[in-house]
């Protein structure tokens, strides 16, 4: 596929884990760790193609309500995720309150961008008003993301879910009713040659 038309900055809400897990007979947060390989590919995808920044939801604040083995759960996919795309060359930036105990220490050091290649935005222990609450210091938290082309969101939901509001102002959206850990290729495919069919006006 050649880059005409390729949005410059994708986002990625990959859901549908936990009921994933539930139509196999398994505890709900079974489903979480079954999304790291899926993360990994789609990286791998994306920086073959020539996208130039990605981000990714990894879990938000109000996911930190949820019951204490399924935070665990999720925390730890979230660190071994971020660890293999930092290993594999990404210029990795997380996006969370790290001030919260929910923040795993692990990722700390990515609060800062790290490394040379693809940007990875991911999103761990986020929140849309936490993000907007750095106005009052001066600029969003989210600062360093650029605007999003196109939201790519699993499991069937078609909403934005809190995710960067203000990047996400013009951005397309489209939904796969798949869950996340049934991730395949040609479900980017389909999202990208989508987005090659919308007019993208800017309200211009």
């Amino acid at each position: 596929m050649s880059n005409k038309g390729l949005p410059r900055h994708i986002g990625f809400i990959p859901d549908g884990n936990r009921r994933w897990a539930l139509e196999r007979e398994l505890p709900k947060e079974a489903g979480y760790s079954f999304g790291i390989a899926p993360g990994l590919a789609l990286y791998e995808r994306c920086k073959q193609l020539g996208v130039d920044e990605v981000s990714v939801y990894g879990f938000t604040q109000d996911n930190t309500r949820r019951p204490s083995e399924q935070t665990e759960r999720f925390r730890a996919a979230c660190v071994e995720f971020a660890t293999d795309i930092a290993r594999r060359g990404a210029s990795l930036l997380v996006v969370g309150d790290e001030s919260s105990a929910l923040f795993p220490p692990e990722l700390r050091a990515f609060r800062r961008r790290q490394g040379e290649g693809m940007k990875v935005n991911f999103l761990v222990n986020y929140g849309w008003e936490w993000d907007l609450d750095g106005l009052r210091e001066g600029g969003l938290r989210s600062g360093d993301v650029s605007r999003l082309d196109l939201v790519v969101r699993w499991g069937g939901g078609r909403r934005l879910s809190g995710f960067l509001p203000v990047q996400s102002v013009y951005a397309d959206i489209y939904v796969v009713d798949a869950y996340w850990p049934d991730y395949e290729r040609a479900h980017l495919e389909a999202a990208l040659a989508w987005y090659r069919q919308q007019d993208r006006t800017l309200g211009g």
